[in-house]
Formats: C-alpha cells, sequence, structure tokens
C-alpha cells in the first residue's frame, strides 16, 4: 500500500463557483447550520414543519431539513397577519420563510441551533401535507408494517437519516482506502447465467432468445476473477447482489457487497490489507483505536469451543466436552449421546429453578430443538446441586466443575445429543445467556478471523458432495493430494471475518491452474458436458495464463448495522424488504400483463 500518496484535494475553485452561483431562491442557508454568530444576519430557510406551538401571543414552529431543526418565532403583536397564518400550518408542510437570525431567550441545548431562532418576516407554503399516518419523530408511533409501506416518510425521521448517512460515509471510506492501496473500481454486469451452486437464483426471463433466462448475480465471482486474468490486478465495486433465500433480520433478497479480488497474493496478504481497511474504517466513522492484530482461529477450533464459525468473543463462556467424563455411567440421555458438551456460567449457581426452567425451554424451542438441559450449581458453601445428581455422584459433578473451570458460585449447563445439533444449542444457549448477563457489550468491537474451513461438505438429498463455499476456492496446497480419496479431509483455502458473532466478510484464494478447477468440478459431480456448459468461459480463460489470485467479500449493509449498533439491515437500506421479501410501498412483487408474458413466450401453469 502506497503510504506517501496522500489525499486528492477537491479544486476549492470549483466548489466556490458552485455556490456563488446557486440561487438562493429557497434558502441561504440549512436548517441546520445557523449559530449565535450568525445573530442579525437576514436569512432564506425551507423545509418541513416538524411541530408547532401556539402560545397565544407567539407561535413557534420547529423547521426540519435533512441538516437539523431551526425554530421559527411568530409575533402577533408585530404581524398577527402573519402569526394567523403561521397557526394555520400542519405538520409536514413544506414551507420558504424569510427572517433574521437572533439569540434565543431559553435556549435549547440538545439542539446544534438551539442557541438561535429566526424571527420570520415572510412565509410561502410550496406544499401542504396530508395528516401522515404516522408521527414523524425520534420515537414514532408507527409500527414496522405501516413504516415500511410509506418508507418515504419514515427516512423523513432522524434515526433512519442518521442510519443511511454512517452507510455513505462507510462506502465513501472504503472507496478512500481501496484507492489510496491502488485498487479500480470496476463494474460487472447485472444479467449473467445461472449458476447451480450456491442459493437460488433470482432469473429474468429473455424476450429476444426464446425459453431462456438470464440470472442476477449472487455475487461477481466468476467476473472480478475474469479481471484477474486480464490483468487487472487490483479490483473492487460495491455492487448490488441477489439471492432467493429464506429471509432474517440480517439477510434481504438484495443487498450490497464490497466486493474486492487481488493478483499475484497469498492469504497472508489478503487478511492483512483489509484487516487493514476494518481498522481504518474503525477510526475513522466510530473514533476507535484498535491495537493489536485480528486473533485467528480455525472453524474446528471455533466448532469446538464456541458452538458456530462466527463466535461473539466478546466474552468467555466457552464451551467444554464433557463426553468422557459424563457418558457411560448409566444415565441413558447422555449414554447414547454422541456428544456432550456445558457452559460453565460463572456466579449463577444462584438461578432459581423457574430460571432454568425458562433456559430449558429455550434450548427445546423448534429453531434450536435440543431435547432438554441439566444443570450443575456449585454452590458458595462447597456444595453440589444438580437436575442428575441421583445419577451421578458428588464427586463425578465434581470432576465435571473441575474439567469446565467451574468455581464456587458457577452454574454448569449441559446439553447432549448428536455433536453438531448439540453444538449448535449450545452456541445458542451461550449467546443467551451472554445477553441476560449483559455481556454482549454495544460499542466493543472484536474481530476474528476464522480461517482453514471444510473444503466441500455431503448433500444427503442429492448424495454428493458440494462446495461449502464455492467451486472456485482453493484447497490448502497441503491438502490437494487429498482430493479424490478423502475429500472430506480436505481444507480451503478461505477466510471470513466475524465481528461481534456477525460474519461480516469471508473469501479465498481461487484456484488458478485450470487442471486443478478440473478435478474440483468433476469432485462436484459436474459431468464434462455441464462442466463445458456452465463454466467453459472460465476454464478457457484460465488456459491463457491465469495469475495466483485471491478476493475478499464485505456485507456493506452488515457492516452498517454493526457500526450502527443494531441489528436489522433493514435500517440501514434506503428501501428494503419486509421479512416475505414483499416491498409493502411499492407492492412488489406483483402480476404482470398478459401482453407482458406472451412477449416473454411465458405461461402460468395451475
Amino acid at each position: 500500500m502506497k503510504k506517501n500518496r496522500g489525499k486528492e484535494n477537491i479544486h476549492r475553485d470549483y466548489f466556490m463557483y458552485f455556490c456563488q452561483n446557486f440561487s438562493t431562491m429557497y434558502r441561504t442557508h440549512n436548517c441546520g447550520e445557523l449559530r449565535l454568530k450568525d445573530a442579525g444576519k437576514q436569512v432564506v430557510l425551507s423545509g418541513w414543519i416538524q411541530r408547532s406551538r401556539d402560545l397565544g401571543g407567539m407561535t413557534f414552529i420547529d423547521l426540519r431539513d435533512r441538516y437539523g431543526i431551526t425554530q421559527l418565532v411568530f409575533n402577533m403583536d408585530q404581524d398577527a397577519s402573519l402569526c394567523e397564518e403561521a397557526r394555520k400550518l400542519g405538520r409536514e408542510d413544506v414551507v420558504r420563510i424569510d427572517g433574521a437570525v437572533r439569540e434565543r431567550s431559553n435556549k435549547n441545548k440538545n439542539l446544534p441551533t438551539g442557541d438561535i431562532e429566526i424571527e420570520v418576516r415572510a412565509i410561502e407554503v410550496l406544499n401542504r401535507s396530508e395528516l401522515p399516518p404516522f408521527t414523524i419523530e425520534e420515537d414514532t408511533d408507527g409500527g414496522e408494517e405501516i413504516r415500511m409501506k410509506y418508507r418515504y416518510l419514515d427516512l423523513r425521521r432522524e434515526p433512519l437519516k442518521k442510519n443511511l448517512i454512517l452507510r455513505h460515509r462507510l462506502a465513501q471510506k472504503v472507496r478512500h482506502y481501496l484507492d489510496i492501496a491502488d485498487f479500480l473500481e470496476i463494474e460487472t454486469p447485472a444479467l449473467i447465467k445461472s449458476s447451480p451452486e450456491g442459493a437460488r437464483d433470482f432469473v429474468v426471463p429473455s424476450r429476444i432468445h426464446k425459453h431462456q433466462f438470464y440470472a442476477l448475480p449472487q455475487s461477481p465471482q466468476i467476473f472480478k476473477q475474469l479481471l484477474m486474468i486480464s490483468g487487472f490486478d487490483k479490483y473492487f465495486q460495491l455492487v448490488k447482489c441477489f439471492r432467493d433465500e429464506d429471509l432474517r433480520a440480517d439477510r434481504q433478497p438484495e443487498f450490497t457487497q464490497i466486493d474486492c479480488e487481488m493478483s499475484f497474493v497469498e492469504r497472508e496478504d489478503v487478511l492483512n490489507l483489509f484487516e487493514g481497511l476494518i481498522v481504518y474504517l474503525l477510526d475513522a466513522i466510530l473514533q476507535i483505536k484498535y491495537n493489536g492484530v485480528f486473533p485467528r482461529m480455525t472453524y474446528r477450533e471455533a466448532l469446538e469451543r464456541y458452538g458456530t464459525d462466527k463466535p461473539d468473543i466478546r466474552f468467555g463462556l466457552e464451551i467444554t466436552d464433557l463426553t468422557a467424563e459424563a457418558g457411560g455411567k448409566g444415565f441413558r440421555v447422555f449414554d447414547t449421546a454422541e456428544y456432550i458438551g456445558g457452559i460453565c456460567v460463572p456466579e449463577c449457581a444462584g438461578y432459581s429453578r423457574k430460571q432454568l426452567d425458562q433456559l430449558t425451554e429455550f434450548v427445546k424451542r423448534p429453531q434450536i430443538a435440543a431435547g432438554g438441559m441439566v444443570y450443575v450449581k456449585f454452590q458458595e458453601d462447597g456444595s453440589v446441586k444438580s437436575s442428575v445428581d441421583k445419577f451421578f455422584s458428588v464427586d463425578e459433578l465434581k470432576g465435571w466443575g473441575e474439567r469446565a473451570g467451574a468455581k464456587k458460585g458457577d452454574l454448569l449447563l449441559i446439553l447432549s445429543g448428536e455433536k453438531s445439533r448439540t453444538l449448535f444449542a449450545l452456541s445458542e444457549l451461550r449467546l443467551e445467556m451472554a445477553n441476560r448477563l449483559g455481556l454482549r457489550k454495544k460499542g466493543k468491537y472484536a474481530p476474528l478471523w476464522v480461517v482453514d474451513f471444510p473444503l466441500l461438505e455431503w448433500n444427503e438429498d442429492e448424495n454428493r458432495y458440494q462446495a461449502m463455499h464455492h467451486p472456485f476456492t482453493s484447497p490448502l496446497p497441503e491438502d490437494v493430494s487429498l482430493l479424490e480419496n478423502h475429500p472430506e479431509q480436505v481444507r480451503a483455502n478461505a477466510y471470513d471475518l466475524v465481528i461481534n458473532g456477525v460474519e461480516i466478510g469471508g473469501g479465498s484464494i481461487r484456484i488458478h491452474d485450470s487442471a486443478l478447477q478440473d478435478r474440483m468440478l468433476k469432485l462436484l459431480g459436474f459431468s464434462d458436458e455441464e462442466t463445458v456448459s456452465q463454466f467453459g468461459f472460465l476454464l478457457e480463460a484460465l488456459r491463457y495464463g491465469a495469475p495466483p489470485h485471491g478476493g475478499i467479500a464485505f456485507g456493506l449493509d452488515r457492516l452498517a448495522a454493526l457500526f450502527g449498533n443494531t441489528e436489522s439491515i433493514r435500517d440501514y437500506i434506503a428501501f428494503p424488504k419486509n421479512n416475505a421479501g414483499r416491498d409493502m410501498m411499492a407492492d412488489a412483487p406483483n402480476f404482470i400483463s398478459q401482453k407482458q408474458l406472451d412477449e416473454l413466450n411465458l405461461r402460468f401453469r395451475e
């Protein structure tokens, strides 16, 4: 990365030319910039009526625009007709006012403009507003569904405005960092060929090519690899991607990736450069100085210690394997289990039966589906109490505690069953306990690289292996020899960046050798015909001198939500879809006309 390049200065003459020639018909200032030093100035402001207060001889109005709020004052003694006109204004009416800035007698320390007000001398109604369906305030009375339907009104609220500004600042800082590092921003196509791997595609029928379809890209994966083959050794793009998958708070059918690719790099080069990006963003956006390097953890270690490949490491509560200590002792639930794991919760031995029953119901929920929960309390007086103490001796229970690092006053929570399912349940229980104990501190950021994922996973339904990431991920060089005979042991040269339990980005070193790529596709069950049909142009390109290359993609929406300390990415997207994938405002998806269906050679089948 070039350290001495510095920032490029915008030519100030162009900006001054704009300011001098910009029409002041509607405003000389915005509603967030006037201060006490501006007292006495004649100004023109335009904006929306936030609220109005009639105090008999005087009327006060808060005028709002994107930049803030300025108080307007109308005096009945000075201009009765103007004051009467102001009293007829309603919330969200759009107005233009002329007036003079003066010092405010009852200052508002909560507003940047709280030291001044505008003594209005003329007002023009630019547009009347109907009564909004909910109050446009920081704390609104509108439910999510009604606010989604009237999203353009919801976006006027301060929290949503701040979220979109945060997203904008993130995007600009990302572009700045990557530009300094010599990356080129290059667009890739939005209409591409459908791919059989990964999530379901959104498909687009072609009018010109009868019975044929485009797909919307789940990511620009193949195209960014082609750019590396083309010689553009550092590419990035803030790109819209599309996946037809089940939705939740951190998923949308369309989302934005910070997509990056580099040539002549190894994994260490990628991790170091993009670790630097996150450190830079924490400093530039949140003024948080991160010292040291991001910790790294293998996929296997993350599952064993936290039950998930995206652990929140802001707190402990790590999982302990108790299979050897608790199994085979005559307690059927444990004896028939593949895996027994526990979480030691400090200073919670005083949990009541009601609280423990609540935790048991939590892990039994369908989305977790644990069979039940066993607890052991290590009391302050040295005694031990457990829900299974009639099956195990005190010494055996103490042995579990020693294994899990329990001390007096601690609580040990234990789940058992099939290993992968039990680890998942323990990871959910761990997060639940952290929430109850206030351990997931907002404003604290704990990044982590997770590496060495399995290259492949077994698909029971299709009775074949499939790529855990995508078919172009390179295996670790030392594992290539295992591909055909021991594919389950092959590790991917892949990496995910996790922050506070959220997968923020992921990527890999790619396969740049056409023969290795062909082996990989055969292992995934593609016939020669399917390989040529689906990936022929990439395989052909790899034969023309492809450089070693790798990259990463970050979720811009998730990154914005993380920096904004909220869970839902919808609050950082101007016009999002709801949990059912529907645009409540535009009422999409919707039906198209028979004429359009005929043009596309489509008909519905009952």
